[in-house]
Parts: structure tokens; sequence; C-alpha cells
């Protein structure tokens, strides 16, 4: 039989025609097996090649190939708007902004390690009586499905599975539900200021969580409402405070009018109150206005392990699977590899196979440096860019073949020692015959690449067109090229006059004193007023609990007047009134939310539009021109300006609004125009700098200083009808600050966390420039940054470490970055110096 001639094997991945968002028809080829880096200013269209038709299209094609029953159950990508992808392997994605995990989620389940423990000590624990109490040797039953006989009452019992021995199944505390934590109403939080009577308002859960005439039950409840709290006797406290659920017969008068009634009314005092409103609350909001009366405390009957009495039954090296949780990865690597020894000799091959299994995981996420975490931290307080290495570890450890990875800016949160961890995992895919395409903006990171495609030369409509192309040298070599001085070091962004040292405190200093939490021990630093102080620190140096957990609420209570939180001894911050965070969260929940409506701007053009004569006779009002409810709206789409098709087992396609064409409204708003014959829908659809100039004759000058701002911010790409939600971290930033820009600042200070994500070494300098505008204003600026340019550029660096976790929680070093540079024990200080002094 003649053998097959075999074809060669496809060396490129071939693209015809992209054209998702601002992709301009482009066509490319992309070699496999290679790490190929994408680099682009901001709204470029980076993304859209790697995430919105590379991984769309390969995802999309390996699901097809999935039974028509399978299909129906997994969420799909809708097919990318491209002429033509071929060769594409299937496609697995790591996206910049994982999700936040939920109240169950850890570290160890997150990474599934936590998965192997409970097998551990489920077939390999020394398991406790459940009717006297004493434990048994290790033996095989649990796995054999046997009873085991207690050896010291005689009485048979089955060990526990692996899932009796999980948090969010059957294992958990039955008191805090498996979360580790118990909710309690803090009492002195019920009455914040005793100098009020009850009358005034001095019951703080009855003016927000219950009906008002609350007061006046109190006052049959035998309670003085009319003086102040503080003179209130132990007996009219108590009543508040716990005072017994009676029913009392009360005249009610209205606050408005001269109405009154008769009412039976139940009391309800005011630890109840918020113990009630607790109970109802269903969502965010719900919780919300509850917290601030509440307190989270370790739950008293598993003391956080989240697990109940049973599931801390079994026990290995004198430890429960609680105690386990507790080491931190670089503990438990150190740990597990003693287990089998410690087993009798039958279990000892059993102990070795979960063990070898285990070791993959947890190299893996050393690697990534994250060994300074421990199992039991709760997910939601990881950083972005520690949920997205743990993401990545989980990807990588399957050793796949012939897999399309598409990393959407994997440094992200990584301080600069461990981007070689994160480069040496790309590495391992690429050896493992796997393809990697990875966004980033980090040089380090785009050096290492075999293949470089430039996306620019701008954003949005000034983008999406491919200028460079090749090698790492060639794109430096290439004339239009934009990233290339940074890649050969020709340029670096220096575009702040930093403040010498000898003036630094010149305006004063907000101070802060701490005590230990968690795993940052006591500290007392200072931050020069109007300057920019950059904090910095490897991952899990304690970064994050100085700045948003101690400096942030400290200050905030301080000007509040109320308690400092437990752990902050002393805040001094004479003259701020204000501490703003301004993070990267989404804005807005859904399409409804725009740049326009956020910005302001569509206020102001609502008004004006209401004006014009054919607005009057029409009889329509600014309110007319609202896309939310107005009545111009368009009646199909409901102003979202799109549709929902359900094609059953293929994926929900969400289209333009085929009676607006996508714009949010009804033709009859096309009939009232404005500035040279520019209807509202057509106005939203400009970009923020092709609005201004649409609008330079007309006098609306709220509106345009309004798009100056968002222009001076780098914004200026974005369309005003664009929905908030699905901006980048870093234009969420800095549409946040829009507002802030025009007024003074000098009661201010803001807090930035890593406002460089996501950014191109020119959009840092957009970034800088606009934090030196606050500045400018008399505001202090303080970022929480692995950056090396925005740290270079700083007045004043307060450096965490020197490691991370129990080997971190101190402050290094406080100076200028020069200082930093110079601090032998600083990690960052290393490259630091190295960008100083390149």
């Amino acid at each position: 039989m003649a053998q097959r001639e075999r074809r060669p094997q496809p060396t490129h991945i071939h693209v015809r025609g992209a054209r998702v968002h601002n992709l301009k028809n482009i066509d490319v080829d992309i070699p496999l097996g290679e790490l190929v880096g994408i680099a682009g200013v901001s709204g470029s269209g980076k993304s859209s090649l790697a995430l919105g038709t590379l991984y769309a299209e390969g995802s999309r094609r390996y699901l097809d190939a999935l039974s028509t029953y399978t299909r129906r159950r997994i969420s799909q990508s809708a097919r990318a708007t491209v002429d033509e992808v071929r060769h594409v392997p299937a496609a697995l994605a790591l996206r910049q902004r994982p999700g936040i995990p939920g109240v169950h989620s850890t570290f160890g389940t997150s990474t599934e390690l936590l998965n192997y423990l409970r097998l551990v000590f489920s077939r390999l624990g020394s398991h406790r009586c459940p009717h006297c109490g004493a434990h048994a040797e290790p033996s095989m039953a649990v796995a054999l499905m046997q009873p085991i006989t207690c050896p010291s009452c005689g009485q048979e019992f089955f060990g526990p599975g692996a899932e009796d021995l999980a948090f969010n199944s059957s294992g958990a505390c039955p008191t805090c539900g498996g979360t580790g934590i118990v909710r309690t109403v803090d009492e002195a939080s019920l009455v914040p200021d005793e100098s009020l009577s009850i009358d005034e308002g001095a019951v703080a859960p009855w003016n927000t969580l219950m009906w008002d005439l609350m007061k006046q039950v109190a006052r049959e409840m035998g309670v003085r409402t009319d003086v102040p709290f503080c003179e209130l006797t132990p007996q009219e406290r108590d009543i508040v405070f716990h005072g017994p659920a009676e029913k009392k017969h009360i005249l009610y008068h209205a606050r408005k009018g001269d109405n009154f009634a008769e009412l039976d009314f139940t009391y309800f005092n005011a630890v109840y109150t918020v113990e009630n409103a607790l109970a109802k609350a269903k969502d965010e909001k719900g919780l919300a206005r509850v917290a601030k009366f509440l307190r989270e405390d370790l739950c008293p009957d598993c003391g956080g392990t989240r697990l109940s009495a049973a599931a801390r039954g079994p026990v290995i090296d004198g430890m429960t699977l609680g105690d386990a949780t507790r080491m931190t990865l670089d503990e438990l690597a150190a740990w597990a590899p003693g287990v089998p020894a410690l087993m009798p000799e039958e279990l000892r091959p059993m102990a070795r196979a979960i063990v070898v299994e285990m070791a993959e995981p947890i190299c893996r996420l050393q690697q990534l440096g994250l060994g300074y975490l421990s199992l039991d931290r709760a997910s939601s307080t990881l950083s972005t860019g520690e949920r997205q290495r743990v993401q990545l570890a989980r990807a990588v450890r399957n050793r796949t073949n012939g897999v399309l990875y598409v990393l959407d800016e994997p440094s992200i949160g990584l301080h600069p020692s461990n981007v070689e961890g994160l480069l040496g995992v790309v590495d391992d895919l690429l050896d493992d015959g796997n393809s990697v395409v990875l966004v980033d903006h980090d040089v380090r990171v785009l050096r290492h690449a075999d293949h470089l495609i430039e996306i620019g030369p701008g954003s949005g409509a000034d983008g999406g067109s491919i200028i460079a192309q090749g090698t790492v040298e060639e794109v430096e070599s290439s004339p239009v090229t934009r990233i290339g001085p940074f890649l050969s070091g020709a340029r670096s962004v220096r575009v702040r006059e930093r403040t010498v040292a000898s003036d630094m405190f010149a305006h004063g200093a907000v101070r802060l004193e701490t005590g230990a939490i968690h795993t940052v021990r006591p500290l007392a630093v200072e931050i020069p007023r109007g300057r920019l102080t950059a904090v910095t620190g490897v991952s899990g140096s304690g970064k994050t609990t100085l700045v948003l957990e101690s400096l942030i609420p400290g200050l905030r209570a301080a000007i509040a007047g109320e308690q400092l939180p437990a752990h902050v001894r002393a805040v001094e911050a004479e003259g701020l009134r204000r501490a703003n965070l301004i993070d990267a969260t989404p804005i807005g929940a859904n399409v409804r939310s725009t740049v326009a409506t956020y910005s302001g701007v569509l206020d102001d053009l609502r008004r004006a539009y209401a004006k014009l004569p054919e607005a009057k006779e029409r009889g329509l009002k600014a309110g007319a021109f609202s896309y939310n409810t107005g009545s111009l709206r368009c009646p199909t789409c409901d102003g979202t300006g799109q549709i929902s098709l359900d094609v059953q087992f293929l994926p929900d396609v969400d289209i333009p609004c085929p009676d607006c064409g996508g714009s949010r409204y009804s033709g009859a708003a096309a009939e009232v125009r404005l500035a040279g014959d520019i209807s509202l829908p057509e106005l939203l659809s400009y970009t923020v700098d092709q609005a201004r100039d649409a609008l330079t004759e007309t006098g609306l000058r709220s509106a345009k200083a309004k798009l100056a701002v968002l222009s001076d911010l780098g914004l200026g790409y974005l369309t005003l009808g664009e929905a908030t939600p699905a901006l980048s971290g870093g234009e969420a930033q800095r549409l946040k600050l829009a507002s802030e820009l025009t007024r003074s600042q000098e009661d201010a200070l803001f807090v930035f966390d890593e406002p460089t994500i996501g950014l191109h070494p020119l959009d840092v300098e957009v970034l800088l420039g606009v934090l030196q505008r606050l500045i400018d204003n008399g505001a202090t600026v303080v970022v929480i940054e692995h950056d090396l340019d925005m740290i270079a550029n700083a007045d004043w660096v307060i450096d965490m470490g020197p490691g991370g976790g129990a080997a971190g929680g101190r402050v290094v070093a406080a100076g200028t970055p020069e200082q930093l540079a110079a601090c032998p024990e600083s990690i960052t200080g290393r490259y630091v110096a190295e960008e100083l002094f390149r």
C-alpha cells in the first residue's frame, strides 16, 4: 500500500481582513510555536487582535467540534469579525482582569492545592472516633471504603472522604457557613455622637434602617428621647441597645402635615434593628447599608479554619487540615515531601502518588513568586496580579501540546524581580510545543519575544493598523515604531521635575502609625504633602495593607471624627478633608453607562438640544433626550443600542439594534440638530476629540471644558457613546479623575492602586502629566506601583519588604529614588538603579 505523502505542517496563523473593534481590515501572519508579542499604545487594537480575533476564533472552533448537547451548557465566544483565520490552534486565554472570587474561594481552592490536601488528610490521616474521640492509626480503610475500628472503644466508624473535608460542602463549620468569619453588631457604631438626643437622630440605625417612629416607641419604653444620649441612665441605655420586643400603642404624627394615627408597633432595639436588616440583605447594596454597624471577627467555633469539628478531626504530623491550610506555599512545599515517610509501609505508594501530583502546581506557583501566600488566604484579598498568576499556573500545569495561549498583560502586578519567573513559565509552554501570543507593555517582557507586532500608530480611530513587525531588532530599527526607542533603551520616561530632598516636607506631612496586622509589622511612616509618593515592594511585602487597609481608612475615620481602625494607632493630617481612592474597577454595571453620561457631557448636551427651536416646537424638554428614560429613546432596544439574539445551542449574538443602528435613539431625535447640523445621536458616535472640534463654534462652555479635560487625560480617542464597563483599568482610572482636575486639591489626598496597569510608556508620560496637574492644584498623591518609570519619576519612595509574607512587612527604605537605589537591602532599589543610571 502506497504511503500517503504528508503535507508540511503550517508554520503561521494566517489572519485576513480582521475588523474587530477598531482593527482596519488587517492581514497578518503570526508564527506558530514562538512567543509573539503585541505592542501598541492604549486603545490601539492590541487586545482586538489577540483576544477578539485569535482567541475568539481558536476557542470557538474547538467548541464547534463538541456535541450540540455540550455546547448548550458552555458559554461561548461569538464569531469574530474577520474574513479568514487559518491554522489557528485550540486557544486558551488569560485575561487582564480575572473575576473577583466568591466568599468561599481561597488561595488553596483557586489553585486546587486544597483538593490534594483534602485527599491527603482523608486517605492518610489518623482519624478521630466520633464515639470516644480517640484517634486510629492511618490505614487503607478509607481508600477501600471500609470501616475503621476504634483502638480505644472498639466501635466501628467510617473515615471522612475528601468531600467531607470541604468547607464549601459538608465539611463547612455550621456557625460561619464555611467563611471563617462571623458578623456581629458593633455597639460602638450605633450611637456615634452621644451629644445628640434620640429625637435628633443619635441612634444611627434607626435613622437609616428603621422607621422614624421607632423614636416614639422608645419613648413609650421609658427612654427619654429629648435629652443628650450621654445623659441617659444605664437602664435607659440598656433599653436602647437590648430592650425587649414589646408591642406599644403610640400616637404617630407624620413629619409633614397635621395627620395623626394611632398605631400598635413592636419595639426594635438598636442591636436587633441591625441584625434584622442583615438577615434581610439580599445583595451587595443591602449589605453596604448594614456594614458600617458590623464587626467581622474570626469564627469562635472553627477559629477561622472554615471547617466543622468533624472535618478538623483527621491528624497528620500533629496537624489538622485547618493547621495545614495556614501554611504558606513555601512551607507546604517543604512539608509535603516528608509525608510518605510518616505513613505505614502499605500507605507509602499512595502517599507518594498524591505528593508527586502536588509538586507540579506548587513549583509553578513558586516560580511565579507566590510562595509567601498561605492556602487559607481569601481569594478576594488577592491583588489582580496575584489572581492572574494563579490563573496562569493552572493553565500551564497541564503540559499541553499544540495549544495557542493568549496572555493579556501577564506582567500586571508583577514586581520586576518576578518577571524572570513569568518568562520562565512562558518558555516552558513553548518547550512543550505550544504557541504564545502575549499583549504587554513591559519592555523586559517584549524584549523576550521571538516576533513582535506593533499596532497603532494612535488610539481608537487613529489605531488599528500594523505599523511594525518582525524580530525585536527589526522593530527597534523601524522608522515609524513607537515602542522601539524604549526597547533599545534610547528613550526613557522622564517628564517631571522632581522635588529636591531638602524641600520634600516643605508643605508638611501625613503621618501614620500602625500596629501589626497580617504579616505587616508595626509601622511609622511620613508622606510628604503636595508631592508624588510611590509605595513599592515585592508582591506580598505589605503595600496594600499599608495604603488600602491602613492609610485610607485611617484618614477617612480621622476626617469624619470617627474611631480609627483597631490596628491604626495614630493619623496626623491637619487640613486634609478628602481621601480619594482611584482604582481600576470598572465604571458602571451595564451598557447604559457611557463616557458621555459619566463625564456629565450628556447632561450639558441634553439641555443644549432642548433649547433649540425645533425642540421647543415639539415640546421636548431636556429629559426627552435621555436614552435611558426619555421619549426619544429607541423603543426597540430601550436605549441600549443593541439587542441579543437567542440562537439556542450557539452563543447568544449581540447585534446593533436594527431600528436605531446602535445610536440608542429613535428617528425623531435626528430632527433636532445643533452646531452645523449635528443630531445628538450623531454627536454621541463622535470621539471626544471629534466632538470638541464639532462644538468649537457653539457657546457650550461647560461641555467643551469637560471634553477638554478628557482629551488632556489622554482619552480623546474614546467615543462619547462608548459603554464604560468595557473600558480598560487605566482608562477607568483616568475617567474617574475627570471631575478632579479643575478644582483646588490642597485638602485632598489621592491614592492610585497600580495606575500604570495596561499603559504603554507613552501613556505613562500622559498619566504623569495628569498626576502633576493634581499636584499643581495642591494635591498629595500616593501610588502603589511596580512600574520603574513611575517610581523613577516620584518625589518620594516608601519601599516595603524586603521579601513577601513573613519575610516582609516593614519599611526597608524611605527617600528619593536615588536614595532607594543606594539601599543595599532593597530589592526594588536594584532595579530602580538600573533605570536611573543606565
